[in-house]
């Protein structure tokens, strides 16, 4: 395997290059692969049989050992904080939304397995609204469950493919200048407030704001440059919105929210990032403006599939890379809870099978050891979904639960994680509450 190149952003570009500029340089059969969207993914309907909770005996004096690892490790108190405002939030109490950040890769950047987290615990603790969406689509497959997005007018720079050296990138990692740009974003369920992010530069433009064809507001983004928010009230709950530029303007994107009690959930994902992203071309202080702004309660850092191509990062600098995006984190949100959340399987093809890439589970190890050491929680979706060998009985599967790159579950595959993951929170979640018996317990 190759070196993983060290100077920041250019792995980015590599990747960035193969996936979204392969159309011109890729033989027509690998179209479908390269241009991976929902869309070109054969989905048949499959009804995945519950899935029952893991119940782990008590240990015996001396057999801790041989008990395996947890699929969240949330020991240690890493999540007390998350679970304490998703405890409120249960209670239904005045103004208590839960705030979660995704930031991933490509599966996250088509909402596959964050939709349906998303749709889970929304159905469960609440819905407080759609969250944070880019307002436009920087990637064919861009999408999110339960909204529809469509931009025209921008200049698109997407974090991941090193085309803003300024490392302004917003709170999801793609930036939009245009002086006409406009967008037109459509929600499922109606939205009770909206909010522009955008970046206040001398001679900037202005961007006016509708919703159900009346307008709402006019933001100047004019002004000393730093990172701007502009926050409107809507008089009556509405699902359709648009933006319309005059001017230059560089935004960043559009967040929603609902006023009743429930939860938030912002799928950040960004085609073929790697953890170098947020470690290096992310601006520090840029970023740490947007992650305060939005206050969340939880931020998860979900990469390491991309990274697997590179069996030398992976043993001489992932680990530092990691590091060092939890440091930004922790810096930017003190009191906000971190987990990492492992990649998934990745298969290739090896005399005539498919095999489990050798730096997948490398790349758990380092990442539980790091959230062991760094005060974050940890999810193993690796071994949740099955560990080494996945992606070859998920492709085999009838219909299959995975895509023909061995990279990307099908929406019944995503959907699966996704129950594994929610039931997990849920469960330690319960176990907060039996620790902090001053959360009653709901009916």
């Amino acid at each position: 395997m190759r070196d993983f190149p060290v100077q920041t952003g250019l792995v980015i570009a590599l990747v960035g290059a193969a996936l979204a500029g392969a159309r011109i340089l890729t033989p027509a059969p690998m179209t479908s692969l390269v241009e991976f969207s929902p869309e070109k993914t054969p989905v048949t309907p499959f009804a995945i049989a519950p899935l029952k909770p893991v119940v782990l005996p008590i240990p015996s004096a001396g057999s801790a050992k041989s008990l395996p690892e947890p699929l969240l490790d949330d020991s240690k108190g890493t999540l007390d904080h998350f679970y304490r405002a998703l405890a409120q939030t249960e209670l239904k109490a005045p103004g208590a939304i839960t705030r979660i950040v995704h930031y991933g890769d490509s599966p996250t950047t088509a909402d596959l397995i964050t939709g349906d987290i998303r749709a889970i615990l929304q159905g469960r603790f609440g819905d407080s609204g759609h969250g944070f969406i880019l307002p436009g689509r920087p990637w064919a497959w861009y999408q999110h469950t339960g909204a529809s997005v469509e931009g025209k007018g921008w200049q698109m720079a997407p974090a991941s493919q090193f085309l803003s050296r300024d490392g302004i990138f917003g709170l999801g990692g793609v930036s939009f200048t245009g002086s006409s740009g406009s967008s037109h974003i459509r929600y499922r369920t109606p939205q009770d407030r909206i909010e522009l992010w955008f970046e206040r530069e001398p001679g900037g433009g202005a961007v006016v704001l509708t919703a159900d064809g009346n307008e709402v507001g006019r933001v100047d983004t004019s002004g000393e440059k730093a990172a701007g928010f502009a926050a409107f009230n809507l008089p009556h709950p509405s699902q359709s919105f648009a933006l319309q530029a005059s001017g230059p303007a560089r935004i960043f994107g559009v967040e929603a929210e609902r006023t009743n009690p429930g939860i938030v959930y912002d799928s950040l994902g960004l085609n073929g990032a790697s953890v170098t992203v947020l470690s290096h071309l992310f601006n520090q202080e840029h970023w740490t403006a947007e992650l305060r702004h939005r206050n969340p309660d939880l931020v998860i850092v979900n990469y390491g599939t991309n990274e697997a191509d590179f069996a030398s990062f992976i043993e001489k600098g992932y680990e530092k890379e990691l590091r060092e995006v939890i440091r930004r984190l922790h810096a930017a949100l003190p009191d906000t809870s971190l987990m990492i959340m492992s990649p998934m399987d990745r298969g290739y093809r090896f005399g005539g099978e498919i095999q489990t890439m050798p730096t997948i589970p490398e790349i758990v190890t380092i990442q539980r050891r790091v959230a062991q050491e760094t005060g974050c929680a940890f999810f193993d979706t690796f071994r949740a979904m099955g560990g080494e060998g996945t992606m070859a009985r998920w492709y085999a599967t009838q219909p299959r639960l995975v895509s023909a790159d061995f990279i990307h579950p099908n929406p019944a595959g995503g959907k699966l994680i996704a129950e594994i993951f929610t039931r997990q929170i849920i469960s330690g979640l319960d176990r907060y509450k039996r620790r902090d018996t001053t959360h009653a317990a709901v009916p």
